[in-house]
């Protein structure tokens, strides 16, 4: 149900055809929100016409459909966004793999937090750069940029589990006679 609200959401900020949709939860949601695939997109944008949320706003070559929320799409998303769940029901494959990691030895639960150590702090540098160029463009008092909010989140989140993940390293080595003589975890 969320795919509903997630391109409501998109095409509040702006007129969008399947295909750039399609590029947006490939570029802004699919690593840190939601994965949505085109085939999943094109059918809930129909649903969506067919309900009266969204119009086909323009059309182009090849059957191309640009579709815009409407008032009632409007009205959906922002009751949607102000009644969220009692409780958010998570479905988080990486951290069942986390919950699990001391089914495996010292050295195979090393091998699966190294890459959480240096992806997240590739993730964080990333973020830091767009969170300033960012920062740097918008005029003091304006509210922040779509997305702004969101990539503050993202940068808070890579920093707890780098920290988390240096931490459990630490707790590894600790605790194993294996322990590596030299990581650096920075």
């Amino acid at each position: 149900m969320s795919l509903r609200y997630a391109l409501l959401g998109l095409l509040a900020e702006e007129p969008a055809s399947g295909y750039d949709l399609t590029r947006k939860f490939e570029r802004a949601l699919r690593r840190y929100a939601w994965h949505a695939q085109h085939s999943q997109i094109y059918p809930e944008l129909n649903r969506l016409a067919t309900d009266g949320l969204v119009m086909v706003a323009a059309e182009g070559p090849r059957g191309r459909r640009a579709y815009a929320i409407t008032d009632k799409g409007r009205s959906e998303l922002r009751s949607w966004m102000l009644n969220p769940p009692d409780v958010f029901v998570v479905r988080h494959e990486f951290v069942l793999r986390l919950f699990l990691l001391s089914t495996l030895d010292a050295d195979d639960a090393r091998a699966v937090l190294r890459p959480i150590v240096e992806e997240s702090a590739r993730e964080l540098a990333t973020l830091q750069d767009s969170i300033a160029t960012n920062d740097a463009t918008t005029p003091p008092g304006a509210l922040p940029a779509f997305g702004r909010l969101v990539a503050e989140y993202g940068l808070r989140s890579f920093q707890t589990m780098h920290d988390w993940a240096v931490w459990a390293m630490d707790q590894i080595d600790r605790a194993s006679p294996t322990a590596p003589p030299d990581r650096p975890l920075g």
